[in-house]
């Protein structure tokens, strides 16, 4: 069984990250994702609400037409108990569900590359993944970052796949809604949980 690990930090979940599972599923048995809370950033948002959001974005895959125009693999869950700060106690959890005999690949954005040589017990990781990495507009995939994680043991693959140029960052500091599906901006209203949405709706009821 061939399982895509996928952890995020949906903070909010993205237009692009629902391309990235609808791609994933039709490359693997299962894709099990997750909100992350990433020790290299800070975060806005409780994880208990990015978890919803993420979960909100499964549900519309469900009902959205996939990249191949067949129909939908009902293969991606919200896997939320695999969360951890630490990706190799993630994997340890994973393993427990599914077995030594799965063939797990950790998905990673390109932006998270330069980060892998300073993961947690990175090496014992890598000896266990494969490792897929989705190109990200505006994070080139270098040479020496992939050398240095290569040279930690890693085995890589490159997505046939460029994320859609949207991010988490540029709806938190520009409130730019066309990054996010209609379940999200819902969700995010009626939880209030950004500060650019109650700038919006602020600005609205003054016009």
């Amino acid at each position: 069984m061939r399982i895509a690990l996928f952890g995020t930090s949906a903070d909010p979940p993205t237009a692009g990250h629902q391309k990235i599972l609808r791609w994933l599923s039709e490359r693997y048995d299962w894709v099990a994702v997750w909100a992350a809370d990433n020790p290299f950033k800070s975060h806005q948002t409780p994880l208990e609400h990015r978890a919803t959001m993420l979960r909100l974005l499964i549900t519309d895959i469900d009902t959205s037409t996939p990249l191949s125009n067949q129909t939908p693999r009902q293969n991606i869950a919200l896997e939320q108990d695999l969360s951890s700060f630490r990706t190799l106690e993630t994997l340890e959890k994973a393993k427990s569900r599914w077995g030594d005999d799965a063939e797990f690949t950790l998905v990673i954005g390109s932006d998270l590359l330069h980060q892998l040589p300073r993961w947690y017990h990175i090496e014992d990781l890598l000896q266990q993944v494969q490792l897929l990495i989705v190109p990200r507009p505006g994070y080139a995939i270098d040479e020496y970052s992939l050398e240095a994680v290569q040279n930690l043991g890693g085995q890589i693959a490159i997505a046939s796949l460029t994320g859609i140029d949207v991010s988490s960052t540029a709806y938190r500091e520009h409130g730019d809604t066309q990054a996010l599906t209609p379940p999200i901006v819902a969700y995010i209203h009626q939880e209030h949980l950004y500060k650019c949405q109650d700038a919006t709706t602020k600005s609205y009821q003054f016009n």
